[in-house]
């Protein structure tokens, strides 16, 4: 059923005193969950209750809903808008909204840049372009306010049936049973209970949820204080990634310049481990900041906050039938823009395996390839987000020494712009994973085995245009090189065939794939390449679909 105050009823609310915020107010509306349970004293069950309405559990929520499952979605908040917060949203990302059906809003109101420019003082020293070549149909990144991202979302749910998206429905208790959890839910109007066959907890940094499981984040907590404020102006700057290092306007420290939508920029300012948040928060001292930087004094605080860097996360991603997501699960620093983009990523790996499970189609085992797969991917992106606050913010004299020359020698030297660390940005991980069948022949170029196969221009028979990862299945498909006679269809997994139904006219899907004829590749439900063979062997082809669903041997 549509979500209960979703789409239609949003409501700018007033903006708060001192930092402007743009909120969407949404109602809360009393369940039948909570007639139930008040008359029978027995707790409704469901299939599957997501804690958190942000961008990730949301996303979980649709694309669990697009493959025909219920799923109730409870938050504690009845709003979204609490400034702009994650604001860079990369291409892999926008690839799965763009399947949800979500990303086409999102992109026709952000901001879509691909260039970076790293200074040191005044001077240029690196410059680069995260999308060199064309023939992707997203672009690398866009820049969106979170708020937007969280409203196109709930435009999405209502949109839906099956997804019953509660607001102000706070969980104050869990019990882990043996075939799911009891969850207390308290409302405006009482506390009811619910079961859940299974929880799928995305509820944030500061997760209650993992608290009451006595989960422990573990990792590096780092010392600097970075404030972050949307100021509001009219600008010519162009649309890139501007980054200082030691500027003139800030000297000693690193300052962030990006550009969103409404003529809305968003500034980051290193302050240093001794900064007093209380202090630094208010308007009078974050004014002169901003009005050294910019030169001038024509703009507006939307929003102002404070944060260090951390580098952290839970030992193990499921507990039970209790799975977390982003935040909740893993943590790092937002120069790179790895947390929410990292988070959609766990939401589309989980969602597409809890579906199988739900549908008997997989054995429950496949989700510890959830907490494998996605733990490997918070592993890496917890070291590149290491590696970039230790760049960014050098914890000794010898330290910073060292990062001044490496950019110093970036402006002359290719080998030292490599060591230039402003944020490595976010990209989709490429999963060393057993539900990847080993390659049996020499393979090269974009399209890497656990990867996330790329996007390519396509033509489809009838001479009209489209884009590779539109002709996916929602489910495996086989994508196979016309070489005679077309093969049959294997495990229900769609078969599409370039050279047949598709038309590669630009080659671009050639060179990606490293495409022969009679190549025949092997794609997971959530576009990962899962194998690849150099011929169709419908024995081969269903191994690796079987395998890649947790149900084949694999050898030790």
């Amino acid at each position: 059923m549509a979500a209960p105050g979703a789409a239609g009823s949003a409501a700018p609310a007033g903006m708060g005193a001192g930092s402007r915020k743009a909120l969407y107010q949404f109602g809360y509306a009393r369940s039948i969950d909570q007639d139930a349970f008040a008359a029978t004293g027995k707790p409704p069950r469901h299939r599957v209750v997501v804690v958190g309405a942000g961008p990730v559990g949301m996303t979980v929520a649709v694309d669990l809903a697009m493959r025909g499952n219920e799923v109730v979605i409870l938050d504690d908040a009845d709003r979204i808008g609490e400034g702009s917060r994650a604001i860079c949203f990369a291409q892999r990302t926008l690839e799965i909204w763009d399947r949800l059906g979500v990303a086409k809003p999102m992109v026709d109101k952000g901001i879509t840049w691909q260039v970076g420019k790293n200074f040191l003082k005044d001077d240029l020293v690196y410059q680069f372009d995260l999308l060199p070549e064309d023939g992707h149909k997203m672009p690398a990144f866009i820049n969106l306010q979170q708020y937007y991202a969280e409203l196109y979302l709930v435009e999405r749910i209502a949109e839906l049936p099956g997804i019953d998206l509660r607001w102000r429905n706070k969980v104050t208790a869990i019990d882990s049973q043996a075939e799911g959890v009891r969850l207390t839910v308290e409302t405006p109007e009482g506390a009811y209970e619910i079961d859940a066959d299974w929880l799928i907890a995305c509820d944030g940094a500061k997760s209650p949820l993992r608290d009451m499981l006595g989960l422990e984040f573990r990792g590096e907590v780092f010392d600097d204080r970075f404030l972050i404020a949307d100021v509001k102006m009219t600008a010519d700057f162009p649309a890139e990634r501007w980054f200082w290092f030691d500027p003139p306007f800030h000297a000693g420290q690193s300052a962030l310049l990006h550009k969103q939508p409404d003529d809305v920029w968003r500034i980051d300012l290193q302050l240093g481990p001794e900064a007093d948040p209380e202090v630094e928060q208010k308007p009078e001292n974050v004014i002169p900041r901003i009005e050294r930087m910019l030169g001038h004094r024509n703009f507006e605080l939307e929003w102002v906050s404070l944060y260090s860097f951390q580098c952290r996360r839970i030992d193990r991603f499921v507990h039970g039938r209790v799975v977390f997501c982003g935040d909740s699960a893993h943590q790092v620093s937002p120069f790179g823009a790895r947390g929410a983009n990292s988070g959609v990523q766990d939401a589309e790996n989980l969602a597409w395996k809890l579906d199988l499970i739900l549908k008997e189609q997989a054995d429950e085992a496949l989700m510890a390839t959830y907490d494998a797969e996605r733990s490997y991917a918070a592993d890496e992106n917890i070291g590149h987000s290491t590696r970039s606050t230790d760049f960014i913010a050098p914890k000794t004299a010898m330290e910073r020494t060292l990062r001044n020359a490496v950019l110093n020698l970036a402006a002359r030297t290719e080998f030292a712009r490599a060591m230039v660390n402003s944020g490595r940005l976010s990209k989709p991980t490429t999963y060393a994973t057993a539900l990847s069948t080993p390659d049996d022949a020499l393979f090269s170029d974009s399209a890497k085995l656990g990867a996330p196969v790329p996007d390519a221009p396509l033509k489809r028979a009838d001479g009209s245009d489209t884009w590779l990862l539109d002709e996916l299945g929602a489910g495996f498909t086989v994508l196979h090189v016309a070489n005679g006679a077309a093969p049959n269809a294997v495990d229900g997994a769609t078969l599409r065939i370039v050279g047949g139904d598709l038309l590669d006219e630009t080659g671009q899907f050639r060179r990606r794939f490293d495409a022969t004829p009679g190549a025949t590749y092997v794609i997971r439900p959530d576009q990962h390449l899962a194998a690849r063979f150099r011929h169709f062997e419908a024995g081969k082809v269903s191994a690796a679909i079987a395998r890649a669903r947790g149900r084949a041997p694999v050898p030790a």
